[in-house]
């Protein structure tokens, strides 16, 4: 359990290859086999150190399978440092395609490793909080969390 409610992660044999919110998938979907790996074991450590405030960065092995444009975009959304956000456009200008903003978008919905590839830190151009995996509402304790958002008093 994580301060945004349960998580389940998959892997391959090269890393972690699916982070689902447990509100938002029925278990029973999942594969049955639940024989741990490092992968599993390290991404399990690395998110709880996440949730206490005691790390950034993430270093478990990914194993994301998407097009060419979707991995770009995700590499692109791994580089979005801690605490900070980037609209569509800033990434779409960083894969060097500035007209693919919805194409950005899409990808960064099909985005399989949330949290650990932080697409939660994609935002609208106006500040706005756009559509995410797990619903806005995580989207925002994500980024609260990270410092990149705070509540108005």
């Amino acid at each position: 359990m994580s301060r945004v409610g349960p998580l389940y992660l998959l892997s391959s044999k090269r890393g972690i290859c699916g982070l689902f919110f447990g509100h938002r998938i029925e278990p029973s979907t999942l594969p049955k086999n639940n024989s741990r790996n490092r992968f599993l074991n390290q991404a399990e450590k690395e998110l709880i150190e996440y949730f206490e405030g005691d790390r950034e960065i993430f270093e478990v092995a990914i194993d994301a399978r998407g097009s060419q444009f979707q991995r770009l975009v995700w590499h692109q959304l791994s580089a979005i440092p801690f605490g900070e956000t980037r609209g569509y456009g800033e990434i779409a200008e960083k894969v060097e395609n500035p007209k693919a903003v919805r194409a950005v978008g899409t990808a960064n919905g099909a985005n399989p490793v949330s949290i650990i590839v932080p697409c939660h830190r994609v935002i609208g151009k106006d500040g706005s909080l756009t559509g995410f995996g797990g619903g806005l509402e995580i989207k925002k304790k994500l980024l609260q969390h990270e410092g990149a958002l705070f509540e108005a008093i």
